[in-house]
């Protein structure tokens, strides 16, 4: 197995080799040619020099090093660019081009004018040595104009009314503000979308023309706004709706499985057709909007849009309109549905202390189980962890395996035994029955069974803010230790560690989530997103066995069908800070904490299930899953080297959670084995930490103390590689340990040991062994970590 030294080493020495290769580039070019390797503006502020940039020319900036290197192996010959059979690898070399230089200098003069810049003067100038161009944009801005008298004229008054009343209060345009044409194009739009719920449905932008006067007043601009009617009519006509079909297509070459359906619906006054014989008209007529007698909305419609997509039973939905009188509208909705069956097949691979292993998943849905677009799903998934130290063959290697099916059944629309009052208008209201058995085996030692059933609703009461509700949660879980390892627990005093996991429980709770911003997590702009989870369990079943006296066990527990029942309250906060730094760049702060109090029926320990975990790949990086914390504890305080094997990821658990991120995220090549490939450095801190002392933690050094928490928590840097497919995007993040709170003092500083590890790693492993240090965490995962 190559050494990650090794490994870091090659790769430095590769891409520096890159790096040179590309610096030499232009030895391939003519001799009458030169490469674009720099472009400079001046005269402009960073802000608007970062848009004007947008303007130049992409054939005339610099290429992307690692590109045109990648180019450059597959297309020179002799010390030449090959004249034919050139590759579509990489970037072709960005020669300088005149023509292509004064253009990007008028775009650039242009995009300044609709800044309010109109004297602005960009002059292009060119260096070239040794075949090596420079390129500079010198630009002269003088003074901006500013908004000067600003007057509107509508002809209709209705048309001016509205204007008034819902377009001119927001408009940026207001005397003495700098002069910018998007403003002017804002407000056209919002007019526009403001007409088009009003049932203008003939209304077109080009209605709105604005004058610019900038001669009357030195640096001023004086507009005026004309808002016209429609050459063959003396006003602008509302539209209403005359009636409404509903037909869903078959997809082309396909032939239907079921009898084809027409028919009247009298009461949504709907005439529908079904050429597939599947599909029921009122789970989907719940999201038409669009109904006979209301006015033309362009707003419903592109919440029906919205809606019927979202059910994921259509492929492609149309909404046709037809006249049928000078103000009256036939609406036509047509929807084609998808393959009524799919299967997806995805897995991972995992790398992490001198283990590997392997996730495998494969999904089965069938999308419209009961006729109105309700989706069932069957999971399964598989993972295993190696550990190359056992002894034996492959089989006898395996550390853990976990196994794992669920079925879900999606219902687009609240399924409540009362009235609701979600229509859907800010997202697809569902209701979701869900049922998971998960087997868990971990090699000599521990082995689970865990059963659950939900009932969960989600819902919208704005466009950004979603809730989900599980109002009932029924599990149930059977723990069991090895009887070899729960035998040299029982004799090392570890009772409490044997009484939290080698036990049955049921549980009968409910849960809450609100979230806020979801929606606009992949977007490249200025958010804050936010997340409160709260979770409860056993408060009905508490007050039920004060009423009906259930049976006790030895501890004290009362019993549910001879079961004990689980009693706990959880509440987790997940804040995030997003800032848009211009292009592809972008800047995250985050910070997650969470509690679970452990009361009632078993108010001394937490089950293994709800606890929290320190690291991971959306964590603290530079840690695995279940290595870090609680608090100061140390693994050495374990009595035998078998005993930290057997409790590996089992004995790292809390109840207090405190994590923070920073994550500075940028663009590395727009080009890269046909993706775009992102780049981003972070900063991790956080531990988790204990309510009260367990039988590992006896000194305290794992109990939250508002005096001492700060001291103990982790530090974590790194760097990561993502690779942007568009609709998904595979992460690979290298986490460097900083400080590591199992250490006293300023020991706890270990980046200080790290160009000097090998003494350092021998004696962690010869006082923690099998454990073994590792300064870097590789993380290979799909999707951004938050």
């Amino acid at each position: 197995m190559i050494k990650k030294d090794i490994f870091v080493a090659f790769a430095s020495i590769t891409l520096l080799l890159l790096i040179l290769a590309s610096c030499r580039s232009a030895k391939y070019l003519d001799d009458d040619q030169a490469l674009v390797t720099e472009v400079a503006m001046e005269g402009v502020s960073p802000q608007l020099k970062e848009e004007a940039s947008a303007y130049i020319s992409t054939e005339v900036k610099p290429n992307s090093r690692l590109n045109l290197t990648i180019y450059n192996w597959f297309n020179t010959k002799d010390g030449k660019y090959k004249r034919d059979g050139i590759r579509n690898v990489g970037e072709a070399p960005h020669v300088l081009d005149s023509s292509l230089v004064e253009l990007s200098a008028n775009q650039i003069n242009r995009f300044l004018q609709t800044r309010g810049y109109f004297n602005a003067v960009v002059e292009p100038h060119a260096i070239v040595r040794k075949k090596k161009a420079t390129l500079q944009f010198n630009v002269a801005l003088g003074q901006p104009f500013r908004y000067g008298n600003i007057t509107h004229q509508a002809t209709d008054p209705v048309i001016d009314s509205i204007y008034s009343r819902s377009v001119l209060p927001y408009s940026k345009a207001k005397p003495g503000a700098q002069f910018n044409s998007g403003d002017l194009l804002d407000e056209r739009e919002r007019l526009y979308n403001k007409l088009k719920e009003y049932g203008y449905y003939e209304y077109l932008r080009q209605y709105m023309r604005v004058g610019i006067d900038t001669n009357t007043v030195a640096k001023q601009a004086n507009l005026q706004v004309d808002i016209q009617n429609p050459s063959e009519n003396s006003k602008h006509v509302i539209y209403y709706i005359d009636s409404v079909s509903a037909t869903v297509r078959l997809p082309y070459g396909q032939a239907g499985n079921g009898k084809p359906k027409a028919l009247y619906h009298s009461k949504l006054n709907i005439r529908y057709k079904d050429e597939t014989g599947r599909f029921k008209l009122a789970p989907m007529a719940r999201y038409m909007y669009i109904r006979p007698g209301m006015r033309y909305n362009l707003k419903k419609e592109i919440q029906a849009y919205d809606r019927l997509y979202e059910m994921n039973g259509f492929r492609n939905v149309k909404i046709n309109y037809q006249k049928v009188d000078s103000n009256r509208l036939h609406v036509a909705y047509e929807l084609t549905p998808r393959p009524v069956m799919a299967n997806q097949v995805e897995g991972e691979f995992t790398f992490s202390s001198g283990m590997s292993g392997f996730n495998v998943g494969n999904t089965f849905s069938h999308r419209n189980v009961f006729g109105g677009a309700e989706q069932l799903e069957v999971k399964l998934r598989y993972g295993v962890l190696f550990d190359p130290r056992l002894d034996g063959n492959l089989a006898s290697k395996i550390f853990n395996n976990d196994f794992q099916i669920g079925v879900n059944l999606v219902v687009p629309r609240l399924m409540t035994p009362f009235e609701n009052s979600s229509t859907g208008t800010y997202g697809l209201p569902r209701t979701t029955f869900s049922s998971t058995v998960q087997l868990f085996q971990q090699d000599g030692t521990y082995s689970n069974r865990y059963f659950t059933n939900t009932l969960n609703y989600i819902w919208y009461s704005d466009v950004h803010a979603q809730h989900s509700l599980t109002p009932i949660s029924i599990e149930y879980r059977q723990g069991r230790l090895n009887e070899d390892f729960a035998r040299r627990l029982e004799e090392e005093g570890y009772r409490l560690y044997i009484r939290s996991n080698n036990r049955e429980y049921f549980g009968l709770g409910a849960q809450y989530a609100f979230t806020y911003n979801a929606k606009r997590l992949l977007r490249l702009e200025d958010f804050n997103y936010f997340r409160v989870g709260l979770e409860s369990s056993g408060n009905l079943l508490g007050m039920a066995a004060n009423l009906f006296k259930f049976n006790s066990s030895p501890e004290g527990e009362k019993l549910l069908f001879g079961v004990p029942y689980l009693q706990y309250a959880k509440a987790e906060v997940d804040y995030r800070w997003y800032k848009h730094l211009s292009g592809n760049k972008q800047f995250v702060l985050r910070f997650n904490g969470g509690i679970a109090v452990p009361y009632g029926n078993n108010s001394q320990l937490l089950i293994f299930e709800k606890s929290f975990y320190g690291g991971g790949m959306n964590g603290i990086r530079a840690w695995q899953a279940r290595t870090l914390g609680p608090g100061n504890y140390d693994r050495r305080g374990l009595q035998n080297e078998q005993l930290r094997l057997n409790l590996r990821n089992l004995d790292q658990l809390g109840e207090v959670k405190l994590e923070a991120n920073a994550e500075y995220r940028f663009r590395l090549l727009n080009k890269f084995l046909g993706a775009k490939l992102n780049g981003a450095t972070f900063l991790d801190a956080g531990n988790i930490w204990l309510l009260r002392d367990n039988e590992f933690t006896t000194s305290g050094e794992g109990t939250f103390r508002a005096d001492k928490f700060l001291s103990q928590i982790a530090l974590g840097t790194g760097f990561g590689l993502r690779l942007d497919m568009d609709y998904f995007m595979i992460r690979l993040d290298a986490g460097l340990k900083l400080k590591d709170p199992q250490f006293e003092g300023s020991d706890q500083w270990v980046i200080k040991e790290f160009f000097n590890a090998t003494e350092f790693k021998r004696e962690f492993y010869e006082a923690r062994r099998p454990d073994r240090y590792n300064f870097i965490q590789y993380n290979f995962s799909v999707g951004l970590p938050f």
